[in-house]
C-alpha cells in the first residue's frame, strides 16, 4: 500500500480538457476543463490528497498554465517527455492508448520518480509571469527565425518573377524579428538583470543565449552537474553489455537549450581562454572534433550551473581548463 505522502496524480493534457487519475487515495477519475475554472476545481480537489507528485507531459505548451496553477498552491509537477512517458507504457505492457489510460499510466510513472533521490530534476521550478513571459518572446523568436531559413531556402527552387514576393516575406519576418529581439533583451535587462550579467561574463554566452538559458532552463544553478549535464542532454551515456563495451553517446534532454548551447560553446573554444585549451587538449589526445566539441558543451554549462548556485561571475582563476 502506498503511503499519503506518496499518492501521485498523472494528467492527461488536451487543448480543451484534462483526464486527472490519482494513484495511492479514493479519488474517481476525471475529467475537467483546460481553463482557469478547470484549473482550480483540480486543484482544489488534490490538496487535501497530500499528493507527492503530479506527473504530465509536455504538449506544446497546453500543460504550463496547468502546471503553474498547481504549483502555485504548492503541489510538485514534474513535466516528463511525451516519449519518455510512452516507453514507460510499453514497459508495462499497456500497449492501449486513451486519455484516460494515459493519465493511468503517467500516475504509475509517478509512483517511480516519487522514490527517486534525483526527483529534483524531474521537478521544475515554478515560474512566474516574467519568466512565462520571456519564454514566449524566446520561442517566438525560434518561430521567426525557422519561418525566414523556410523563405530563404525557397528562393532557390522558385522562379526569379516571384522572388520579390518572397523577399516581401522575409523583410516582414525580419522586422518582426527585430522588434521580438528588442522586447526580449528589454524584458531581460529589467527583470532579470543581475543573473544577465553573471552568464554573460563568460566568453561564449551573448544576449541570445542567457535569455534561453533564464527562459528554458529555470533549473541552472539548483542541480548537480551531472544532473544538470543529464537534463539538458550532454552527458554520455553508457552502452555495456557483459563484457561488451559500448560507444557513449548523449541523448535526450531539451534539444532547444543544447542546441543555443553548441552555439555558444563554437564561440567559446575560440575566444574563452579555458573552453579553448580543454579544447585543445581533447583534440591533442585524439578526440574527434565533435565528441571534444560535446564535452566542451558540458563543461560550459557546468560551469555556468557554479557561477549561478554561487552567485559569482567568471573567474578566470577558478574556471581553468
Amino acid at each position: 500500500m502506498m503511503s499519503v505522502s506518496s499518492v501521485t496524480v498523472g494528467i492527461d493534457v488536451a487543448k480543451a480538457h484534462v483526464d486527472v487519475f490519482v494513484l495511492g487515495a479514493k479519488s474517481d477519475a476525471q475529467r475537467l476543463s483546460n481553463d482557469a475554472e478547470g484549473h482550480s476545481a483540480l486543484a482544489a480537489s488534490l490538496q487535501p490528497l497530500g499528493v507527492g507528485l503530479v506527473v504530465m507531459e509536455a504538449t506544446g505548451g497546453y500543460e504550463a498554465a496547468l502546471a503553474c496553477a498547481l504549483q502555485a498552491v504548492g503541489l510538485p509537477v514534474a513535466v516528463v517527455n511525451p516519449r519518455q512517458a510512452r516507453d514507460f507504457a510499453k514497459s508495462m505492457g499497456r500497449l492501449a492508448k486513451t486519455d484516460a489510460v494515459d493519465a493511468r499510466m503517467l500516475a504509475e510513472l509517478g509512483s517511480v520518480l516519487v522514490r527517486r533521490e534525483d526527483l529534483d530534476r524531474f521537478v521544475r521550478p515554478l515560474a512566474d509571469e516574467r519568466q512565462q513571459w520571456l519564454a514566449a518572446l524566446v520561442t517566438r523568436r525560434r518561430q521567426l527565425l525557422s519561418m525566414m531559413h523556410s523563405e530563404r531556402q525557397r528562393l532557390q527552387i522558385t522562379p526569379k518573377k516571384l522572388h520579390a514576393s518572397i523577399e516581401a516575406i522575409v523583410a516582414a519576418i525580419k522586422a518582426q524579428l527585430d522588434e521580438i529581439e528588442v522586447q526580449m533583451l528589454t524584458h531581460v535587462r529589467e527583470h532579470f538583470g543581475d543573473l544577465d550579467a553573471l552568464l554573460q561574463s563568460t566568453a561564449g554566452i551573448g544576449p541570445v543565449a542567457s535569455a534561453t538559458l533564464i527562459a528554458e532552463l529555470p533549473e541552472l544553478g539548483r542541480l548537480n552537474r551531472r544532473e544538470i549535464a543529464a537534463l539538458v542532454g550532454v552527458a554520455p551515456m553508457a552502452n555495456d553489455s557483459g563484457s561488451s563495451k559500448g560507444r557513449r553517446r548523449v541523448q535526450g534532454g531539451r534539444f532547444e537549450i543544447r542546441r543555443v548551447l553548441y552555439m555558444a560553446t563554437l564561440t567559446a573554444a575560440r575566444y574563452n581562454p579555458a573552453i579553448k585549451a580543454f579544447y585543445e587538449r581533447l583534440k591533442a589526445a585524439g578526440k574527434l572534433p565533435k565528441v571534444a566539441l560535446v564535452a566542451c558543451m558540458r563543461k560550459l554549462l557546468t560551469t555556468l550551473n557554479a557561477m549561478v548556485r554561487s552567485g559569482k561571475p567568471w573567474d578566470k582563476s577558478l574556471h581553468g581548463a
